[in-house]
């Protein structure tokens, strides 16, 4: 029988904001594969946890080890390139872009090219972008968001802002998904 692998391990964090503390002693493990939520009341750190593990809080104390990795001093965007995304409380949407643009805008991390090679090897980068476009649409028809993919986000409503939100955290192409209040 083969031995489950954690993915993720949250080790004795605490966080505290002046003289609150959101989290205190906290400790759990995520095998590869599981799914787990975390539930409590308002104000019980739930955002505070999400925020520690994705890299927008740094904890006071414990570690946060990913994949083997302790990652507690890596900033999000690191994170985010080993494989870690996540969906907000407050939704965080460019919402004068369209949901396709917002989608798209969270593949930087896995393009290859750049203003300045784009402007050079414009076929290569054209070639990348549309690779990138068709894993967004893969994601616009998982989420049955087809008639939406050209409206702009902030004509939405908060239920299918919530849902852009969604293909975009998976437009990432994460090995961990975080939601937070989905």
């Amino acid at each position: 029988m083969q031995q489950e692998k954690t993915k993720l391990h949250v080790q004795n964090i605490s966080l505290g904001f002046g003289g609150i503390k959101a989290l205190q002693n906290v400790e759990f493990s995520v095998k590869e594969g599981e799914i787990l939520a975390v539930i409590g009341p308002n104000g019980a750190g739930k955002t505070s946890l999400i925020n520690s593990i994705n890299g927008f809080y740094r904890p006071q104390q414990g570690a946060i080890i990913y994949e083997g990795q302790n990652i507690s001093d890596l900033p999000a965007f690191k994170r985010a390139q080993l494989g870690i995304s996540r969906t907000f409380q407050n939704i965080a949407l460019y919402t004068n872009m369209t949901a396709l643009d917002n989608m798209m805008a969270a593949r930087h991390i896995h393009m290859k090219s750049n203003m300045l090679t784009g402007a050079i090897f414009y076929g290569a980068a054209r070639k990348e972008e549309v690779q990138h476009r068709q894993r967004v649409e893969e994601i616009i028809d998982f989420l049955e968001m087809q008639r939406i993919r050209k409206e702009i986000v902030g004509n939405l409503s908060y239920g299918l802002r919530k849902r852009v939100e969604l293909g975009r955290a998976l437009a990432l192409e994460p090995t961990m998904l975080l939601l937070d209040e989905p």
